[in-house]
């Protein structure tokens, strides 16, 4: 299992489009991973469970993934976190 924590800083959050380009991102890869904010854990897979957890700028996240890839697909997801989900 492999953790890591990052802020969202772009202006929307991670609503809509910028939940999307996550999602996509995150089934790029066959561990299983979450995003976590605070108590509540989803599927950063699930447009809904991420959606679900109302992240707004500045909000900051766990990201968690378990299997093969676990590293690669949290450095994957936080560099687009950096990148302000390339908007």
């Amino acid at each position: 299992m492999y953790t890591q924590e990052i802020t969202v800083n772009n202006e929307v959050g991670l609503h809509a489009r910028p939940a999307t380009f996550f999602i996509q991102k995150a089934n790029e890869f066959k561990s299983g991973i979450w995003v976590e904010k605070e108590e509540r854990r989803v599927n950063a897979k699930s447009l809904l469970g991420v959606l679900s957890l109302g992240i707004v700028k500045g909000t900051t996240i766990t990201l968690i993934a378990d299997g093969n890839d676990e590293k690669e697909a949290v450095q994957a997801l936080v560099e687009l976190v950096q990148n302000n989900f390339d908007e």
